[in-house]
Formats: structure tokens, C-alpha cells, sequence
């Protein structure tokens, strides 16, 4: 085993008890469970240019592939729940460990790399971990868990944690995180959301207050409308923000605005999108486009139209664009059930962009070489069970 298995093999003892702890209550003989999960395989080709710094390690091209099994359970009693989401990973890619899932900034150390090479890399984690109580008005969730916040399509400002790079194709699962969660129902219809996550300094694996996210949600109704207020304090920086949805003939308007005291400047990030469904040619298609501001004077555009082909086959054209490079990132994807639990995804990929810019590719810091790439194909088969 390599010095990654040796630093991130052993889970802390107290994880250990917790995990036995509240398995035994989620399996106890009188607690109804409920089991799924699915397997998937991954194959990623990538060409790379001559001028790629990547090309100096992989040649001219690259091909990554991954297998994941994930078991699924959950149990409810009366007003509790407790869920689990279990993985068992392996990895193959000329540039690990970069995308391997670790827990170093995370409260709870519950991934174990079982074997580690240099290409080939074997694990697994548990991605969910919680146990919650349900009552008339609140919801209380603690553990690892998944929290999406803002009304971003492609870019997500609000949500503060661990949200989805814009190009990422398989959304199904969210990585989650350590955190305390709670939400309070109002009589009218409106809740206040609110979440505490738990982090450690990655390098001195203690636990810090200017590591972790604090935050406050309202989700309120206006009308025809729908609005959200947050203020939160994440990584010792505060951040304020709102944001909306409203039906406009037809369409669904959407936009949230996030300002961010650091400690050397405020910056604030804009984002709107605009979404509409029709009938086209006996199909239906569902059309959405979004401007995001980043706050650091870099504009974007993204668009996509998901198509359905048949009953059995999507397919969605994305384009993602830095407006100030420019540069874009064309991604066709097809998504097409083969079966009652199986599907197949996949996508063609084609960056535009000249040397230095986002999607063309940034400057590496060696003279005459770029973080570039070329076309890539992406291919995944999922079983579900």
C-alpha cells in the first residue's frame, strides 16, 4: 500500500462506535428498512494538444475509468429516520490522486482507500450518513448529508456547500457533507432552513470555526412567486444573499444575488436564468439559458435544450461560455433507458477557446505550455436496484 492508503486508511474510533451504534438501531428487528442502490462504470477518452502540459504525462491521450457500487438503506421509526449511502470505488487514471473523494476537510474520517497505485486506486466511504426527527414542524437532520440551496441552473452562488462544477454530467449524486440541519414549517406555508457544517483544517486535521459553514435560509411565497433570504458566515466570511422564482407566461424566471464580505473585499455574484417547455415536431423539449456575474469581472453564458427523442431516449446540447476569454465548452449528452433499471449516459465534449483562456485552456506556469485538451467522450452504464 502507498502513502495515501497509510494517511487515510483508519477511520476515527468514535466514527466506528457511532456507525455500529446506529446501524444496529436502523436493523433492529422491529424497524422496517429499505434497501437499493446501483453500480455504475465510467469510461472517460480524452485527446490532449501538443502544447498541453497534460501531454507530458499522458501522451495524446487519456482514458480514465471508474466502477462504483453504492448500497443504499434507510430506516424509519415512528418520527425518526436514519440513512446510509455506502460506496465501494475503483478508480483508473494516468492523474491520480487528483479526483479521488478524501474526508480530510470533513468532520467524520468515513472513506478507507483500500489500495493505491500509481493509476489504479481502490475505496470506499460512506457518502451518506445521517439520522433525523420529523415532527409536525421541524425537521432535524445529523450527520452527512446533501444540501442544495440557490436558483441556479448552471452556476450556483448560494449554494454554499460543495456545489456541482456547471460542466458536470452525472448530477445524480451530490457529494455530502458533515453538518446539523434543521427546518421549521410556518402556518403559511413558508420555512426557515438552517445548517451547520462541521469541517477541519485539511492540513492539521483540527477542528476550526473559520473552516466551517454556518447559514440561515427563509423560503417565503409572494403572490404567484416564490423568494429566498439567506445569511450565513462560511469559511469566516460573510455572506448575505437573495434571491426568487416567478412564472412569466409560461416561462419560469429564476435569480439570486450573493454578496461576500471577505477580508479584503466584497464580492458579489449575479445570477439569472430563464427556463420554458413546448412541443416541437410531436417532441417535447424543455429550453433553459442563464447569465452568471462571478464577481471578479468574468461574465458567462449557458444555455441547453433537453430533447426527448422517444419516451426512452433524451438528448440535451449544452453550451457553457466564458463571455470575456471568450471560450465555451460544447457538451452533447444522451441519456437513453435500455431497460427498467438500466441506463446508459454519455457525452461528447469540445472546449473552444484560444491558449490562456478558461475553456481553451489556462496557463500552466511552464512557459509555452497549457492546461489544455481537445474533444472528450464520456460514457457511463448504470443498474439500479
Amino acid at each position: 500500500m502507498g502513502v495515501l492508503s497509510m494517511t487515510s486508511c483508519k477511520m476515527r474510533p468514535s466514527h466506528t462506535l457511532l456507525s455500529l451504534l446506529l446501524c444496529a438501531v436502523a436493523l433492529a428487528e422491529d424497524t422496517p428498512c429499505e434497501f437499493g442502490g446501483h453500480t455504475k462504470f465510467r469510461w472517460v477518452g480524452q485527446s490532449l494538444p501538443d502544447d498541453s502540459v497534460l501531454r507530458d504525462l499522458a501522451g495524446s491521450t487519456s482514458v480514465d475509468m471508474a466502477g462504483e457500487l453504492r448500497l443504499n438503506v434507510s430506516a424509519k421509526r415512528e418520527k425518526w429516520d436514519f440513512h446510509a449511502d455506502y460506496q465501494l470505488i475503483a478508480l483508473h487514471s494516468e492523474f491520480l490522486p487528483a479526483g479521488m473523494p478524501d474526508d480530510d476537510s470533513r468532520l467524520f474520517d468515513l472513506t478507507a482507500v483500500l489500495d493505491d497505485g500509481d493509476e489504479l486506486a481502490v475505496l470506499h466511504r460512506l457518502d451518506r450518513f445521517w439520522v433525523g426527527h420529523a415532527g409536525d414542524r421541524t425537521v432535524v437532520r445529523l450527520g452527512r448529508q446533501a444540501l442544495s440551496w440557490g436558483n441556479g441552473l448552471f452556476f450556483a452562488p448560494m449554494d454554499l456547500v460543495n456545489p456541482f462544477d456547471p460542466t458536470t454530467i452525472d448530477t445524480e449524486y451530490k457529494t455530502g457533507d458533515d453538518m446539523l440541519y434543521v427546518q421549521y414549517l410556518r402556518d403559511n406555508g413558508d420555512d426557515v432552513q438552517s445548517a451547520v457544517v462541521f469541517r477541519r483544517n485539511a492540513l492539521s486535521g483540527e477542528i476550526e470555526a473559520d473552516e466551517a459553514t454556518v447559514a440561515l435560509k427563509y423560503h417565503g411565497f409572494v403572490g404567484d412567486g416564490e423568494f429566498d433570504v439567506l445569511v450565513a458566515e462560511s469559511y469566516d466570511d460573510l455572506v448575505v444573499g437573495a434571491g426568487g422564482t416567478r412564472s412569466i407566461g409560461g416561462a419560469i424566471l429564476r435569480g439570486d444575488i450573493v454578496l461576500t464580505d471577505t477580508a479584503t473585499e466584497t464580492v458579489v455574484e449575479v445570477v439569472t436564468n430563464l427556463s420554458y417547455s413546448w412541443t416541437w415536431n410531436d417532441r417535447n423539449v424543455s429550453g433553459a439559458a442563464e447569465y452568471y456575474y462571478d464577481g471578479s469581472d468574468r461574465h458567462y453564458l449557458a444555455a441547453s435544450l433537453m430533447i426527448e427523442m422517444s419516451p426512452l431516449w433524451m438528448v440535451t446540447p449544452t453550451l457553457v461560455s466564458n463571455v470575456d476569454d471568450p471560450s465555451a465548452l460544447l457538451q452533447l449528452v444522451t441519456q437513453y433507458s435500455l431497460s427498467d433499471n438500466m441506463t446508459f449516459l454519455g457525452s461528447v465534449n469540445i472546449p473552444f477557446g484560444a491558449n490562456g483562456s478558461e475553456f481553451g485552456g489556462p496557463d500552466s506556469g511552464v512557459p509555452n505550455k497549457y492546461l489544455s485538451i481537445d474533444a472528450g467522450v464520456f460514457a457511463q452504464i448504470a443498474w439500479y436496484f
